[in-house]
């Protein structure tokens, strides 16, 4: 199987990269959704950010990603904290791994999400075992999914509940399992196809719209790039190898850098100005801005919060966020430019 298409090779689409890329530096940033065109690199891209990742380290054998000097008290694998004998010894054999990005499909049961009983242990030894799902596979990474739109409703609740919680409890067939998962979410879509849940689209952190090139060098770039890679997918790798080198330093610098990022009392009152201009509902939306404007200045090898970082994210940290105006028929996007045009002309 062929390596996924480079990142740094991606023409156009800069807001989700900008976005992707927050997202890998602070995933308490809360997760990235992409809707927009079909066919415009949506899934390319998230698959593309996979092989950037800096690897982590987890504990051996652990089926959920723990880390070796923080174990979560919830593993069931780490026992606790590794204060025990057997925790720690099982805490301080640690190996690395890529980070877990991990595909949730529109067809998924709910016992491969969750996790379930292993039906072979059972039958064949008599033990009820849990089999881990996706979302113990996802801890410490990143969950994505496709045509997120179209989940269905109890997936949807599912997983609104371990986002708020960080854990997924499973109680079923004689078995209760609490396990960590946290994960970033990242989701893409069709707007076309249907909305997203109000509920869920709270949870994104970000927000990007991706839409089809408009301009004829773009789009042959684009046509050009994709070829070479199909035509020669390892030839095509080595050539963009050093940009790829290039943007995993930056992950790794900006995310040692962002805990010595500054946020001055300007940055919070200009947050909030941006928020109260645009009536975001709920103060999740400044939340939001601060954070992502820190990994944001923190990419950017900044160690203060100015106003280019809050101005450079704040569309999509707040574009999902706006209340509905029947009156108005501008796009989120145009009521969120025409906003930060007030609040920075004053």
């Amino acid at each position: 199987m062929s390596a996924p298409f480079p990142f740094s090779a991606i023409v156009g689409q800069d807001e989700m990269k900008r976005a992707l890329l927050i997202a890998a530096v602070d995933p308490h940033v809360g997760g990235v959704l992409a809707f927009g065109d079909r066919g415009t690199g949506k899934s390319t891209t998230v698959r593309a950010l996979a092989a950037l990742l800096p690897q982590i380290k987890v504990v051996e054998g652990c089926p959920y990603n723990c880390d070796p000097e923080r174990p979560s008290p919830l593993c069931p694998h780490c026992e606790g904290d590794g204060t025990t004998p057997e925790g720690a010894k099982k805490a301080s054999k640690g190996r690395r791994i890529s980070a877990p990005v991990i595909d949730l499909p529109l067809g998924a049961t709910e016992d491969r999400v969750v996790g379930a009983l292993d039906l072979e242990r059972a039958l064949t030894r008599g033990e009820k075992a849990f089999e881990p799902g996706l979302l113990a596979r996802a801890n410490r990474g990143f969950l994505y999914i496709d045509e997120v739109n179209l989940l269905e409703d109890h997936l949807v609740d599912l997983l609104l509940d371990v986002a708020a919680s960080g854990e997924n409890l499973v109680e079923r067939e004689g078995l209760s399992v609490r396990h960590p998962a946290r994960f970033v979410l990242i989701g893409s879509g069709n707007p076309e196809e249907g909305e997203l849940r109000p509920q869920l689209l709270d949870r994104f952190g970000l927000s990007v719209e991706v839409t089809t090139p408009n301009d004829l060098e773009t789009r042959v770039e684009v046509v050009r790039r994709r070829d070479a890679y199909e035509r020669d997918p390892s030839a095509f790798h080595e050539r963009w190898a050093k940009e790829e080198a290039k943007i995993r330093r930056r992950i790794e610098r900006a995310r040692r850098l962002i805990g010595e990022v500054e946020a001055p009392e300007a940055a919070y009152r200009r947050a909030s100005e941006i928020c109260m201009a645009l009536d975001t509902d709920g103060l999740r939306g400044e939340l939001t801005l601060i954070r992502a404007a820190r990994a944001s200045a923190a990419l950017d090898g900044k160690k203060t919060i100015e106003d280019e970082s809050l101005r450079a994210v704040a569309p999509m940290a707040l574009r999902h966020r706006l209340r509905r105006d029947p009156l108005d028929e501008a796009g989120s996007a145009v009521r969120v430019e025409r906003g930060l045009g007030e609040v920075f002309a004053a």
